[in-house]
């Protein structure tokens, strides 16, 4: 099938910087090319370099259906050529949302056995997007549906300021691979025939982007005796010796303070005794403390007691210390959760301070303005088919408007091929590829990018579906 690229960005991103390099760089590729035009006299083709690709316009206005029909046209006369083409270049007005163009190659049947949807290219104005995404507007949708990024004119912006843009860019969409480019230099390898539909491409960006999000950042296993001890955060100005010996996950960059919310002064806090270490305990009380931290908060003042059980504790903390009574009634083993992974968390018994036994860092949920965002899910098993089939009917027949993308590698029961899906908007596909090789393990694999999903509900209505 013949790859095709759809460029799209908002006005005056580099669109066409980046069209012309394709046009004059030696990549030995034959493509031909589609323009889009908004308003009623065409002028981009005039500005594009002639070059031996075939050049196409469509002036219609917009991206709508009835240029949907133009674009089917013009593919179709492309297939009828004696030398077959490389690949496919459509370029989009800077208004539009690139979904229509894509959804072409999911709905007619001649396009999808003649063409692949190689990857949505998006071009962003480092220095003009933040407006844009504040407004909410198509810019927003052009990020969410992309499967390559080129942060362009990255010379007209502080690298702080890229910084700050290239993560609010992967909270959007954390599946995009993002260039920073001046001029839309880069090679074009990095644009053309790139395989966007490649899942595995999300975990290079980001080894934890898969796994589920925490509403807390840390957990210590501390074993105790019965009576009552204290919780001290911060430093308290005597000099202990606790050392927290284990990997943040995150950035580098990320900054541990005790807050909720942004605020210095809360943590919040979760006890729970548990029976053991064994992964079976540890896993439900994880999944019993992500429960209790989305039920009402309890503020705690210092001084007032921290009690073990399904409480979320918000303490109230004095320029970040704060010392609580810990009452423990049954000695053993308690799991502290908290909110921020930040040391010093001290708990003081009557032989001194007690060290955790056992401590993990979790991914954790960060907020975000942003109504788009990316939902990744991975498990293993088999997944039975017809349940997979009225699940993402359901979802496409409720949320299929929200869904800008979704796409992903199953393992359905009763098949040794791996089922490798992609959507846009409610426009589905999936058909068997390769069969799951001997040393493999059969892991569904899928992300959704869109409008106000629903992590939780996602997760769970998928694992509904395990055989």
């Amino acid at each position: 099938m013949i790859p095709v690229t759809v460029l799209t960005g908002f006005l005056g991103a580099g669109k066409t910087t980046l069209l012309n390099r394709i046009l004059t760089e030696h990549h030995g590729r034959k493509l031909a090319v589609i323009e889009n035009e908004f308003g009623e006299v065409g002028v981009d083709h005039q500005l594009v370099i002639q070059g031996e690709e075939e050049l196409f316009e469509m002036n219609n206005g917009c991206i709508c259906c009835s240029v949907r029909g133009d674009l089917i046209r013009i593919l179709g006369r492309l297939l009828k050529r004696k030398d077959k083409l490389d690949g496919i270049l459509i370029e989009t007005t800077g208004l539009a949302n690139p979904a229509p163009v894509a959804q072409t190659f999911f709905t007619d049947d001649e396009m999808k056995q003649s063409f692949r949807l190689d990857a949505i290219v998006t071009v962003v104005d480092a220095r003009h997007v933040a407006q844009h995404l504040d407004a909410d507007d198509e810019s927003v949708k052009q990020i969410g549906f992309a499967d390559v990024i080129l942060l362009n004119k990255t010379d007209l912006v502080s690298t702080a300021d890229l910084d700050q843009l290239e993560a609010r860019i992967r909270r959007i969409n954390a599946v995009a691979r993002i260039h920073r480019t001046q001029n839309c230099a880069l090679d074009l390898d990095h644009v053309l025939d790139v395989g966007g539909f490649n899942l595995g491409r999300a975990t290079e960006l980001d080894p934890k982007f898969l796994e589920p999000e925490y509403p807390f950042e840390w957990a210590g296993a501390y074993r105790l005796p019965a009576g009552t001890h204290e919780l001290v955060i911060g430093h308290t100005g005597e000099d202990h010796d606790h050392d927290h010996e284990h990997e943040h996950d995150g950035d580098d960059a990320h900054e541990h303070h005790h807050h909720h919310h942004g605020n210095p002064n809360e943590l919040d806090v979760v006890i729970l005794p548990v029976n053991s270490l064994e992964e079976t305990e540890l896993t439900a009380a994880r999944d019993a403390a992500v429960l209790v931290f989305s039920d009402w908060e309890s503020r705690t003042k210092a001084g007032d007691p921290v009690k073990p059980g399904a409480t979320l504790h918000r303490l109230l903390l004095d320029d970040g210390n704060g010392t609580y009574p810990l009452p423990i009634a049954q000695p053993g083993l308690h799991l502290v959760f908290e909110s921020c992974g930040h040391d010093p968390l001290h708990i003081h018994a009557a032989g001194g301070i007690v060290k955790p036994e056992w401590q993990q860092d979790f991914h954790a949920a960060h907020e975000h303005s942003e109504a788009v965002t990316s939902v990744g899910i991975t498990a293993a098993g088999e997944l039975d088919g017809r349940r997979l089939n009225d699940w993402i009917s359901e979802l496409l027949r409720v949320k299929g408007g929200d869904i800008y993308r979704m796409k992903g590698v199953l393992a359905v029961k009763g098949s040794a091929k791996r089922l490798v899906f992609q959507g846009v908007h409610m426009l589905f596909d999936a058909k068997f590829d390769r069969e799951w090789g001997g040393d493999e393990p059969r892991q569904n694999t899928l992300v959704f990018i869109g409008r106000n999903l629903d992590r939780a509900a996602l997760t769970e209505r998928f694992k509904e579906c395990l055989a």
